[in-house]
């Protein structure tokens, strides 16, 4: 299927339909707030640009991310969050991934944890300069991450990305679940969602436990898979059209987290950021797949197409 084709294909949300045999299995219920993520409803939330905007303009983000044996987690998320329009990015990661980063991805600048193999502490005065933040690919659940995600959490107040070990951590220490900024974007799989909030007897009964968990806590849940499904505090269900197996592949999940950074640096809400970087995320690995099979696709392929799946979007 050409570019032309995805984008016609996309315009009418009409066109749009699955088996009601995939809806029971996703938990799919359209009488409880349930919709699908198109390109009728992304399209219009897309932010233009003016001819004299300077990267001042479209926010200034920080991941942090990585270990030792990790770093290629830290370096899908920031190519992302770059490819994904931040006007600056700063990477805080342990050492030894200095060099990795620095060669990987020259237009992030990397801020040095002072320890070696893993994060241990943050610069907390200077953390409001940041408009957005995401911890969790790469990072590893030692001590001194625990630390981090525990200074992250109590010391900035926007919203944050919460991904992969920041989840885990997060699973593990339920009494940070107070100091989560209002609005955050929790991004589990279904792993992680167990960790997280236990186990379900089938999809229905997991959103329902979502919808009460995003509600308690005044967050956004996205729970990755096929169809992906972006819960808001007030219950709303917004499941993703774009996607394919072949992006069930390490790292895919580090390129969304950059992704959804990106969006919240550059001053989406939440609520749009979460539902655009999700559907921006699955079209771009749609596109990656024009020259690839399901088997080949890499996560870095997704990173490649993200310029063209704004394109496609945008119909042009």
């Amino acid at each position: 299927m050409c570019k032309h084709d995805i984008f016609e294909k996309m315009k009418d949300e009409n066109i749009f339909s699955v088996s009601a045999e995939i809806m029971e299995k996703i938990g799919f219920q359209e009488q409880k707030g349930c919709q699908w993520i198109t390109a009728p409803l992304s399209q219009p939330w897309l932010h233009s640009r003016s001819r004299f905007a300077h990267k001042g303009d479209f926010g200034r983000a920080l991941l942090i991310a990585g270990s030792r044996g990790m770093a290629g987690a830290s370096v899908l998320a920031a190519r992302a969050c770059l490819r994904g329009g931040a006007g600056l990015l700063t990477v805080h990661a342990p050492s030894c991934n200095y060099g990795i980063l620095q060669t990987a991805v020259p237009e992030a600048m990397v801020e040095c944890d002072v320890e070696e193999d893993s994060v241990s502490s943050l610069d907390i005065k200077n953390l409001e300069k940041y408009t957005a933040v995401a911890i969790g690919p790469g990072l590893g659940k030692t001590d001194g991450a625990k630390q981090v995600l525990k200074q992250l959490l109590q010391f900035y107040r926007r919203p944050v990305v919460l991904d992969a070990d920041a989840l885990n951590l997060l699973a593990e220490n339920p009494t940070y679940l107070e100091f989560v900024p209002p609005y955050s974007i929790l991004t589990p799989h279904l792993g992680e969602w167990e960790r997280l909030m236990g186990k379900a007897g089938d999809a229905k009964e997991r959103l329902d436990v979502t919808r009460q968990f995003t509600a308690k806590h005044q967050l956004l849940v996205v729970i990755k898979g096929a169809y992906s499904v972006t819960v808001s505090p007030d219950g709303s269900c917004f499941f993703n059209t774009t996607g394919n197996p072949g992006m069930a592949t390490a790292g895919c999940g580090d390129v969304l987290t950059g992704m959804l950074l990106s969006l919240l640096a550059q001053s989406y809400s939440p609520e749009q950021a979460a539902v655009l970087g999700v559907y921006l995320h699955g079209l771009a690995g749609d596109l990656a797949l024009r020259k690839q099979s399901p088997e080949s696709l890499l996560s870095g392929d997704l990173v490649e197409n993200i310029g063209e799946a704004f394109q496609t979007l945008r119909g042009e």
